[in-house]
């Protein structure tokens, strides 16, 4: 399993429910990478999204109050929804929020695509500093890429763990 998300320079990852800033650069990223793969995400990282399920990926979340719905699956523990990924190549695979979920399930990732944002987005919610965190190390990271006004850098980090 791998995760996506951006973070702002603090190591936020939203406010309000909701991402805190509109990065086209990202949001690219985030559509090629994870088309046609299996995105898995908590009740409120679904509930985020304005219309609905993201198209043409496996939805699958981790709820134990959200009832089923078009468009995902819904499971109740850790271990169904393990049990359910292994009918998916781990690389398809991709964890998209919220913060329980990736502080719960980073230790599990074998890599972390990280969009860094140079600014701060005024954030509720947080991810662990990964440059921080003996466990991973940041195998790589682009150049600067300017997107609606905020300097992006693309990394990547690799669980030494796993």
């Amino acid at each position: 399993m791998k995760a996506i998300l951006h973070a702002d320079k603090n190591w936020g990852i939203g406010r309000d429910n909701g991402l805190m800033f509109r990065l086209p650069a990202d949001m690219r990223f985030f559509k090629e990478t994870t088309t046609g793969n299996v995105v898995v995400m908590g009740a409120n990282t679904l509930r985020s999204f304005p219309k609905g399920p993201l198209p043409n990926r496996t939805n699958i979340v981790l709820s134990r109050t959200l009832e089923e719905g078009e468009g995902y699956i819904v499971v109740r523990s850790e271990e169904e929804l393990f049990s359910l990924l292994e009918n998916y190549p781990k690389e398809s695979v991709y964890l998209i929020g919220g913060a329980s979920l990736y502080r719960k399930f980073f230790p599990l990732c074998e890599e972390i695509l990280l969009t860094k944002v140079d600014a701060d987005g005024g954030a509720d919610a947080f991810v662990e500093n990964l440059d921080e965190n003996a466990d991973f190390v940041k195998i790589s990271e682009s150049e600067p890429v300017e997107t609606n006004g905020y300097t992006v850098r693309f990394c990547t980090y690799r669980n030494k763990k796993l």
